[in-house]
This record gives structure tokens, C-alpha cells and sequence, in this order.
């Protein structure tokens, strides 16, 4: 079995309630309070990765988002499971670019 891997860096999924919200991102922090996430609402997320696939600079972006440790419901990695695509592995298979670097928080490269 693979160790649950939820250090700084990692594609992390949400699921909020009060609002009930699932989002997408990259942890940024995970403390008593809460946690910070670099990323978007799932609702959005087919949307901004067709647009970053055709290499679209406006519309949808990656924004950094404190959510209360009271309206967590759950957190799970994002990962990739036999046949079953991640999102991260997704958008890096439509973009040709790794999340992490997207999401500013690897070396990120420039877009031509």
C-alpha cells in the first residue's frame, strides 16, 4: 500500500461543505486551522484546462485559497489509479506541462 503523501507540493482534492464545494489544487499548507490550496472549483476545472490546452493567457486562472479546517469535509490525494486518469495526470496529458509548475510552485517553464 502507498503512503498518503499530503506534504506541500502535492495535487490534493477537497470536499467542503457550507458551502458544499469539491476543488482541485496543489497543498500549499496544511495546519490546525486550516489548509491552503493553489487551485480551482472542480465545477471549473474542465473549462481552464481545455483553455490552457490551447494556450489561452485569459479567463480562468489558479487562484491560492485558505479554507477553515471546520468546512473540510475530506482531503485526498490526486493520484492516478490503474486506468483511472488523475487530474493531474490529465492536464499534463492535454497541456504537455506538469500542474506543479503551472500552479507556481516548481521551476515553471515559459510559454513560447
Amino acid at each position: 500500500m502507498k503512503k498518503l503523501d499530503l506534504a506541500p507540493g502535492a495535487p490534493v482534492l477537497l470536499y467542503l461543505h457550507s458551502p458544499r464545494e469539491k476543488v482541485f489544487g496543489l497543498l500549499v499548507a496544511l495546519e490546525t486551522a486550516g489548509v491552503i490550496v493553489r487551485g480551482l472549483d472542480l465545477l471549473s476545472l474542465e473549462d481552464w484546462m481545455r483553455q490552457e490546452a490551447r494556450g489561452e493567457t485569459s479567463g480562468l486562472g489558479l487562484l491560492s485559497v485558505f479554507y477553515p479546517m471546520w468546512r473540510l469535509e475530506r482531503m485526498e490525494r490526486d493520484e492516478s489509479v490503474g486506468e483511472l486518469e488523475g487530474l493531474a495526470d490529465r492536464f499534463h496529458r492535454l497541456t504537455g506541462r506538469r500542474f506543479v509548475e503551472e500552479a507556481g510552485l516548481g521551476r515553471r517553464r515559459k510559454r513560447a
